[in-house]
């Protein structure tokens, strides 16, 4: 067994989610590859308490990180940080030759998105991937499947989405997400774009242009003393663009492909989707419902029926769980950090799904920076 050892840069509520994946790993079958926590870092000790409580694996605490990239038993690390320190950390996480699987949206705008990749280029002996889970859940495996057989006949449109309600409430108090000088002016897009694109990206469907509507819904929110402050960034998005159907009819032809990201979404406490509708096939999933995928099959003249089916606890690596039981957000977690880990270990081979990619997400800010350009001027942007 192959010990990856770990440093958290960022130990709040995505760095938990990891160590408590790391927890679990004897949840996986067949695997050879482990991590193991051995180092954590944040500015808030506060939150080093529930990590002394459960990993006695960790011989180092700090608030700075620099002093965790200085361990030499540190392989690689995971680093959850607002988005306005992505550059400068994921720079000297790069720069020490540690291993790196990192938040979205990979800087905070396009200028640093190319800061972080440009440093990716200069250490190639660095293995570097971006965070994103949902596309592990079963049913969106099934619609990945399908459409690498070319299933779906010719593309008529994609949609897929990331909604939120945790906004709704206009009496929530102000956060870091709400600041352009924190998160960027992406708002939205950079919070929860990323994991809308990763499958359409994985799979080829690349943005060629977009048309924007970008919505602010709540203007100001409640500071810590109580007085209002102004919210600066973007509550939801609504991306039009316009993709290539690489493999459909492979003539070449376009197809829509919208692209959706929401904060305030009535009902939605966090609702993931993607629907794919073909001449031939067409299928969707939604988080709100995990076990159940639709699809419908046509031929000339057939009948035109959408079936729903349970697809069971079926996911890319082996685990102990029966098939009869339901997929969530933690296994979604611990899949994805099983590809990583794979990945990292020199076992792509074989790998039926892998984690986003630098290149990636250097296409998600191309679209998100076209969509900022759009909104403003009212008008469809070609990615550039």
């Amino acid at each position: 067994m192959k010990i990856i050892r770990f440093g958290i840069i960022g130990c709040g509520l995505m760095g938990r989610e990891f160590a408590s994946a790391a927890a679990r790993w004897c949840h996986l079958l067949d695997m050879d590859v482990r991590p193991e926590i051995v180092a954590i870092c944040d500015k808030n000790a506060d939150l080093f308490g529930w990590y002394k409580k459960n990993f006695p694996s960790i011989q180092c605490y700090t608030g700075e990180h620099q002093e965790l990239l200085a361990r030499a038993d540190v392989d690689a690390v995971y680093c959850a940080v607002p988005h306005n320190l992505h550059a400068e950390i994921y720079e000297d996480i790069i720069r020490a030759g540690k291993h790196l699987l990192g938040e979205k949206p990979f800087g905070i705008d396009k200028a640093a998105n190319e800061r972080i990749l440009d440093a990716i280029a200069k250490h190639p002996n660095v293995f570097v991937r971006c965070s994103s889970e949902f596309p592990y859940y079963p049913a969106v495996q099934r619609i990945v499947a399908a459409a690498r057989a070319k299933k779906f006949g010719t593309i008529l449109e994609v949609e897929s989405g990331f909604h939120h309600s945790s906004d709704l409430d206009p009496n929530k108090a102000i956060n870091w997400k709400r600041m352009i000088r924190f998160n960027g002016e992406y708002g939205c897009m950079g919070d929860l774009g990323m994991h809308t694109l990763h499958v359409p990206l994985r799979l080829g469907w690349v943005p060629q242009d977009v048309r924007a509507m970008l919505v602010k819904v709540v203007k100001e929110r409640p500071g810590k003393d109580g007085k209002m402050e102004p919210c600066e960034t973007w509550d939801n998005a609504i991306l039009q663009c316009r993709a290539k159907d690489t493999l459909g009819a492979g003539d070449g032809s376009s197809f829509p492909l919208t692209i959706t990201t929401k904060r305030i979404s009535p009902g939605d406490t966090d609702n993931w989707f993607l629907k794919v509708k073909g001449t031939r096939l067409s299928m969707e999933f939604s988080t709100k419902e995990p076990k159940t995928m639709r699809w419908m099959e046509y031929t000339p003249g057939g009948e035109q029926a959408w079936k729903s089916e349970e697809v069971g606890y079926v996911a890319p690596f082996k685990t102990i769980t029966g098939h009869i039981f339901e997929f969530g957000f933690t296994d979604a977690i611990l899949q994805m950090w099983a590809a990583f880990c794979v990945e990292l270990s020199g076992g792509a081979t074989g790998l039926a799904f892998g984690c986003v990619t630098p290149e990636e997400t250097r296409v998600s800010h191309r679209l998100f920076t076209a969509a900022l350009e759009s909104q403003r001027g009212n008008t469809v942007v070609t990615l550039r």
